[in-house]
């Protein structure tokens, strides 16, 4: 009788306010209703949310078909894990609203970084039936006494924008937690939502593998059209520089921003932020109060504000990072602008979504270049977007510091018994091809110290009392609970005026820089710094003119292997008839390309040799991105060193690389061919690289994630220098006397894996062997090669002149 109740009454709503669902929506909530798990993949703004939300209302209707309406306190009826903090107040407000309008006795709560102590207690007394959480909070969770009983009532696990969380460490705190709440519940649905990933079906596979079920993809087939803009100057230089254009096309945003009722304005870095917030201002001032500035480094309260402020379209335009990417609803935000390359596909697809963020509405996304080759990558990407070209995210294996971490977590709240938690953990993907005696060793590390470090007895963390793996020591919990999580940055220092309020952070490396009176900007304002007090930089307001702009680490994002290889194809293209707008705007710069040298077609590598005042320079065009070249410059400078002893110095883009030297570089038809092989790869990557350096800055990662080196009590934390010296004390100790040591091993692994990239390079090899190697010798610098020479400049910059009229000098010498 009541067999679709919990169906007909969602579908009555739906009516009342005259949505239709999506043919995805009902697919989803019928595989809700069967008691199974999957992946939902639809484009941005489509109602993802609503997919698995909704099910889970319908759900619980059916199981109470009578007192759907009175029933109270149900416990914890729907987790819903988000990856930014920023999403959980819009999903909240989402989901409330419905349970209201239905009548429901539910309660939505969110638990965050930002959640008070008073809401916890509340939250640990009586949980609510539906729970909005980071990764991190959720593990915090898992340190409470008696917390198997939160995840009895469960019934639906939903991992919100999976593709952010997967092929990250924050993604394998994900699987661990699932690995564990799957034995909590009775019986556990779990549902990943995600948007643009290239690899749906492994992702449905890692996300499902602690439940032993091969699970459901349910796809949406909605076309959500883009219109993308490309901004072409009215002057193109023929020899263009990184950042030389994006600041002086800002008076082209203000028509755009004047036009829409919201714009996103989207900058790849948290310093270039600042500065284009600035410079709006300055060029239209009417713009004051209507205009604000987001990125993760800004007081929080202030972030909310702006958060707020969109949905009520008190704002008139936001410049944002990645901060904005991700985001449920912001009803009023019509048009996106991304300045400068976005350097992968899926995440342009992301940050265009974010406008016409509603069914049936299209997105609007201009494209501002900052240096003129950018506009190719603007011809590049509008192709990957019509052959639904998206990048894949890869799943990260055996990462040893978290599961660390996750022993101690488990060892602070319940405990655990060894075997059990084994036999879960290895029902995760990134743990599945785990060691027995990797497993022992991990158990050795949190009882006794391991191998090394038995002599100390804060290594002792764990004590096994009657077969259950325990912390019994307060201290320890403390701390622990203190540093869950998997994200490690620079020190971060609050900067706070004299006169009181916050403004945010700032990293430590940048701020130990300066001195008392220099002028920064932070949060859109200049301010002067008067001192560093503890872990608190104190500052008060300026009326300078001039500012440094922050750099934050992790500045520099790297071009994706998808993106490189439609690039590769649109350079092919560049003087043919079926060139677009983005092109043909570049003619002359191609013409001159090709005068001097060669335009590389997609397959070919172009290696041009150039010899001027500064020596001789080499100049390697794969089109890999920023990563992957200076892998691949130190492997081919070692290469080059075995025929004849020379030094280089060395710079890159997303492009290429130059190798520049003061003797001529030995590289022609008889070696060029063996110089790019992939033979004895992993050998060569080991000779050219400071590769214990580069572990031991790994290390320092790892050891903080697993607990060997404490951060400090809040207020003073470890300053960045002495955790890399505990670190690096550590990894001499590890070197020494416990040369196989599993975090030992998981450095110079990530070395490999995740800087070096060593899969993508291999690859790019190979794709190099089996390409047509062109030679070139041009009499002067080329358009292609002069971005890559200026970088160089940047960096070993030691003459008094200022860069940019350097780089005038030398166009008008090339011209």
């Amino acid at each position: 009788m009541h067999a679709n109740k919990g169906n007909d009454i969602i579908h009555q709503w739906l009516q009342q306010h005259q949505l239709t669902p999506f043919a995805f929506q009902e697919q989803a909530w019928q595989a809700i209703l069967n008691g199974q798990s999957g992946l939902i993949n639809a484009p941005t703004g489509c109602g993802k949310t609503y997919s698995v939300f909704l099910g889970a209302l319908m759900q619980f209707i059916q199981f109470n078909p009578t007192n759907w309406e009175t029933q109270k306190n149900n416990g914890l009826q729907l987790l819903w894990i988000t990856p930014l903090r920023a999403l959980a107040k819009d999903i909240g407000r989402a989901m409330e609203e419905v349970i209201e309008q239905l009548g429901l006795q539910w309660k939505v709560a969110i638990r965050n970084g930002d959640t008070s102590t008073a809401d916890r207690a509340k939250q640990k007394k009586q949980m609510p039936e539906v729970l909005i959480i980071t990764p991190e909070s959720l593990h915090l969770l898992l340190t409470q006494k008696n917390y198997p009983s939160y995840f009895n009532s469960l019934k639906i696990l939903a991992v919100d924008e999976w593709h952010e969380l997967m092929g990250s460490k924050r993604g394998v705190q994900t699987e661990l937690a699932i690995s564990r709440i799957a034995n909590c519940a009775m019986q556990l649905q779990v549902w990943g939502i995600s948007a643009t990933i290239g690899n749906l079906t492994e992702a449905k596979d890692v996300l499902l593998a602690p439940l032993k079920i091969a699970g459901t993809i349910i796809k949406a087939d909605i076309d959500k059209p883009i219109n993308v803009h490309t901004i072409i100057p009215d002057e193109i230089d023929k020899y263009p520089w990184a950042g030389h254009l994006g600041i002086k096309l800002a008076h082209t945003l203000i028509p755009i921003i004047a036009e829409s009722k919201t714009t996103l304005i989207f900058i790849n870095t948290r310093g270039m932020s600042e500065t284009w917030y600035q410079t709006l201002l300055t060029v239209a001032p009417e713009l004051a109060g209507a205009i604000a500035l987001h990125h993760g480094s800004i007081e929080q309260e202030l972030r909310l504000w702006v958060e707020e402020a969109l949905h009520t379209e008190k704002l008139k335009a936001v410049v944002c990072t990645a901060s904005l990417d991700l985001g449920v609803d912001f009803r009023p935000v019509d048009t996106v602008i991304q300045v400068g390359s976005p350097k992968g596909i899926a995440r342009f697809l992301q940050r265009a979504g974010r406008s016409g963020h509603r069914p049936g509405e299209i997105s609007k996304i201009y494209f501002l270049p900052t240096h003129s080759l950018e506009l190719v990558e603007a011809a590049a990407l509008k192709s990957a977007l019509i052959e639904g070209n998206v990048e894949s995210k890869n799943p990260l294996l055996l990462c040893f510091d978290v599961l660390l971490q996750y022993l101690c977590t488990l060892a602070t709240g319940e405990g655990f018994i060894a075997k059990t938690i084994y036999d879960e953990v290895k029902s995760t993907h990134c743990f599945a091809d785990m060691q027995e005696n990797e497993w022992q060793e991990l158990l050795q590390h949190i009882t006794t110290g391991g191998n090394a470090l038995q002599a100390y007895d804060d290594y002792k963390k764990v004590e096994i009392i009657d077969g259950i793996y325990k912390i019994t020591s307060r201290r320890i919990a403390m701390r622990h609970r203190m540093h869950i999580g998997t994200i490690v940055s620079d020190a971060m220092l609050k900067v706070k005026f004299l006169s009181g309020g916050y403004i945010g952070v700032i990293e430590e490396y940048f701020i130990s820089r300066l001195v008392p009176g220099d002028v920064f900007t932070l949060a859109g304002r200049n301010v002067e710094l008067v001192m560093i007090k503890e872990m608190t930089v104190l500052v008060k307001k300026s009326t300078a003119k001039k500012s440094l702009i922050p750099a934050w680490m992790g500045g520099r994002m790297s071009l994706t292997a998808n993106l490189g290889a439609v690039l590769r194809r649109t350079f092919s293209e560049a003087l043919t008839p079926q060139a677009g707008i983005e092109l043909t705007s570049l003619i002359h710069l191609f013409k001159l390309q090709k005068e001097l040298s060669h335009i590389p077609l997609h397959n070919e590598l172009l290696i041009e040799q150039i010899e001027d005042k500064d020596g001789f320079h080499l100049l390697v065009y794969p089109f890999e991105g920023r990563q992957v070249h200076e892998a691949l410059s130190a492997i081919l400078a070692y290469r080059i060193g075995q025929i004849q002893p020379m030094s280089f110095s060395i710079s890159m883009n997303d492009y290429g690389f130059e190798l520049l030297s003061d003797s001529p570089i030995p590289v022609d038809d008889s070696n060029v061919r063996e110089l790019f092989s992939s033979n004895h790869l992993l050998q060569h990557i080991q000779q050219s690289i400071n590769n214990t350096e580069m572990a031991k800055r790994k290390f320092r990662d790892i050891a903080v994630i697993g607990g060997l080196i404490f951060q400090g009590m809040p207020g003073e934390k470890t300053k960045a220098r002495h955790l890399q010296s505990s670190a690096s004390l550590l990894f001499k100790v590890f070197e020494e006397f416990d040369p196989q040591n599993i975090l030992l091993r998981q450095a110079y692994n990530e070395v490999l894996e995740q800087q070096m990239d060593e899969v993508r390079l291999r690859l790019a090899l190979q794709r190099i062997e089996e390409s047509k190697i062109v030679l070139r010798f041009p009499k002067k610098l080329t358009p292609l090669s002069f971005p890559i020479v200026v970088d160089g400049l940047n960096r070993n910059n030691l003459s008094s002149e200022k860069l940019e009229d350097r780089i005038k000098k030398m166009q008008q010498q090339l011209s």
